[in-house]
């Protein structure tokens, strides 16, 4: 009993303050979006009010150019934007990762083919190339999610491979091989836990580029489409209440950057922590 007690205590302090306050504000965030339909005092698209209400009891952060609770829009904004942004980021990671690896691993024409038809895609700039294919396909859920996915990838990719090939010629790899163990044992087994700690620093990147991504694609108005709501969406509808003094445009901007900062400051001492780690196994 004593000693679980200790060793609770000497597990707390380990979080520091920074990584604690990135956990409870990304924790906000995602309880908000896993139960908007509960928490939100409105409709996501329910008129409630006149145009741009200042804040008061009965909307807490007024509302929006059609008379909507804003409150309520950021509540199912925080779901869309989130949503769409960790869908893409699972799959530039998963798509980026296996096929970094398997280059690295396979070598020869495999990497050659995969390595040249990804500089391909990264020497045009993401974001016109995202407008010309949105503007041709719609911009449903599904094809925002594909879009910003395989066009992440390519990062992926490139820091994918870079580790694994360092780590492919490590001895353990080579005995591994020596072993007989396949290409797919030694990507899943040798070559990911320790490439995770790279992996994971870029993976809290790789998010925040994606809602800022989704953010600039629906203020061009090829991202999420009316009416459903996403914070890059709600700033290009009120950007014009700025110039009124009206905050409605700045709220889910300054939402954009909170969460940036929050998901940055965990995925810092999660990088932290993994090292610590394995410095600490490697002095053993």
């Amino acid at each position: 009993m004593s000693a679980a007690s200790e060793s609770r205590s000497f597990r707390f302090p380990r979080i520091p303050i920074s990584a604690w306050i990135g956990l409870i504000v990304s924790g906000l965030f995602l309880f908000a979006a896993i139960f908007a339909p509960w928490v939100a005092p409105f409709g996501n698209a329910q008129i409630v009010g006149d145009v741009w209400e200042p804040i008061s009891g009965a909307h807490w952060l007024g509302t929006d150019n059609l008379g909507r609770d804003l409150l309520s829009r950021m509540i199912f904004g925080a779901r869309t934007t989130i949503t769409i942004a960790a869908a893409a980021t699972v799959l530039s990671f998963g798509l980026g990762s296996v096929l970094g690896f398997t280059a690295a691993v396979i070598g020869g024409w495999f990497d050659q083919l995969l390595s040249r038809g990804v500089d391909l895609l990264m020497s045009i700039p993401t974001l016109i190339f995202a407008l010309v294919v949105l503007s041709v396909l719609p911009g449903t859920m599904l094809i925002l999610i594909l879009v910003m996915g395989i066009l992440d990838a390519t990062r992926v990719y490139r820091l994918a491979r870079a580790v694994a090939v360092d780590i492919n010629v490590m001895d353990f790899v080579e005995a591994a091989k020596l072993r007989g163990e396949g290409r797919i044992w030694v990507i899943f087994r040798e070559i990911l836990p320790n490439a995770l700690s790279p992996l994971v620093a870029e993976l809290g990147l790789r998010f925040i580029f994606a809602v800022l991504f989704l953010s600039a694609l629906s203020f061009l108005g090829l991202g999420v489409q009316p009416p459903a709501a996403d914070w890059g969406a709600m700033v290009k509808e009120n950007k014009e209440g700025i110039v009124f003094g009206i905050p409605a445009a700045l709220i889910p901007a300054a939402a954009i950057s909170i969460l940036a900062i929050s998901v940055n400051l965990v995925a810092d001492w999660v990088l932290n922590r993994t090292s610590d780690l394995k410095g600490g196994r490697g002095n053993g």
